[in-house]
């Protein structure tokens, strides 16, 4: 329940605190076992770089402790001016055994990296693995990493989400098959630098964007059944055919997608678009094919639609009356959907001065956190009522967050509200 800018700081300075660690202690120092050949001296420092994780989770862990300790003190972190995104999430498992999809939001990227030259950025993604949660993890922990490491990140950031996707895409190769694991996972991204987005995808997680009340298309899904997909796959050897639906190989239902090694180079990695926002834009959904597959766009934004006239404005419970609607429509697949609200800088209303935090007793603050302030102005907000049942399920997650606390108040709300036994359960 930490404010995003907020959280985003704190993993900021515990990255740069742990890196000017000595983590010596914490490499591997494999021996070769009674019979097996010693490692080869080409492979030493490879297997020197190799750190022990939960010892290194540890260390990171106390280090954020410290931190938060410290920052109840005094806190140094100072958000800056930016628009804010309110971001509606919901995510279940549904009827399929294992809950493999993986979703990442990143609306404060600058306070992340320590980005400084750049306009405000922000991040979100739905990664749906198939065979296994493996390849969803492994994109959700690097994709966005990956994209920010790139040299064309500063000036061209569509060629850097390419070429992020492609890493990532090697990188998780060469795990499958050093851990001898088959899957494999499609992605949608959204990445807004200032008035751009930017979006790229692999397989048939899909983003739409909706603009006074209408859908506009940004993407078409990486399926077989597309001529120019079975082009590509069929110029390189591989086939196209029916099995209940189309798949390549006989096997796979999606063209490209990070991981699949035994399908390569069909299953490719390659994903992007650029869109210029004109400020009329209304919200953003990013979803897994275990929605799309029962819901179409233009019945999205109706369920929206009618979410936000029923209750006045309020996004608290969006994203879970489209998952329900999916799973009402018959969707049994993992469920991942999440509403980014896009606000114009110029036509949104700054806050209020009258709007402030104040300690209370021991319930902490005295804003309104449960929705507007009297001003207008929405205060952060976290995981939505319960009132569809899913709360309570072991296999669904929520969360709702806002960023639209001034510059010298998240910070403190969240030290207001939050004891650090939260952060740490």
């Amino acid at each position: 329940n930490c404010p995003c800018s907020l959280a985003a700081a704190l993993a900021r300075a515990t990255a740069d605190s742990v890196l000017q660690t000595d983590l010596s202690i914490h490499h591997l120092n494999k021996t070769a076992e009674d019979g097996a050949d010693p490692v080869p001296l080409k492979h030493e420092r490879q297997q020197q770089s190799k750190l022990e994780s939960v010892k290194l989770a540890r260390l990171v862990f106390n280090r954020l402790f410290e931190l938060c300790c410290l920052w109840m003190k005094e806190l140094p972190f100072r958000r800056r001016p930016q628009p804010y995104y309110e971001t509606s999430i919901h995510a279940i498992k549904n009827m399929r055994r294992k809950m493999e999809d993986k979703h990442v939001i990143i609306p404060d990227f600058n306070t992340l990296f320590n980005v400084q030259d750049q306009e405000e950025q922000a991040y979100f993604a739905v990664f749906d693995g198939h065979g296994g949660v493996d390849a969803a993890i492994y994109a959700a922990n690097h994709l966005h990493v990956n994209l920010v490491r790139q040299e064309s990140f500063s000036h061209d950031p569509s060629e850097a989400l390419c070429r992020a996707f492609k890493l990532t895409d090697e990188g998780f190769v060469k795990k499958a098959r050093r851990e001898q694991l088959r899957c494999g996972t499609t992605g949608v991204v959204t990445f807004l630098r200032g008035r751009t987005l930017y979006v790229a995808w692999l397989g048939d997680s899909q983003v739409i964007l909706v603009r006074r009340g209408q859908v506009v298309e940004l993407m078409k899904p990486h399926k077989p059944d597309r001529e120019d997909e079975k082009q590509r796959i069929e110029a390189l050897g591989g086939c196209v055919i029916w099995f209940g639906t189309w798949r390549v190989n006989g096997s796979l239902s999606v063209s490209r997608a990070i991981g699949d090694s035994e399908h390569k180079p069909y299953i490719c990695g390659d994903a992007t678009n650029v869109f210029p926002l004109d400020g009329w834009e209304d919200y953003l959904i990013l979803a897994c094919d275990g929605f799309w597959d029962t819901v179409s766009p233009d019945e999205a934004v109706r369920v929206v639609s009618d979410h936000l006239q029923e209750n006045s404005g309020d996004t608290t419970m969006v994203a879970h009356k489209l998952v329900a609607s999916a799973r009402d429509a018959g969707s049994s697949d993992n469920i991942t959907v999440i509403v980014v609200f896009l606000r114009d800088r110029a036509r949104r209303r700054p806050p209020p001065p009258a709007a402030r935090v104040e300690r209370g007793g021991e319930g902490g603050s005295t804003a309104d956190i449960g929705g507007k302030s009297r001003g207008g102005w929405p205060l952060q907000q976290c995981s939505a009522p319960a009132d569809l049942g899913y709360e309570d399920r072991t296999d669904s997650f929520t969360d709702r967050t806002s960023l639209s606390l001034g510059p010298s108040l998240e910070g403190r709300l969240f030290l207001n509200r939050a004891p650090l036994a939260a952060i740490f359960p």
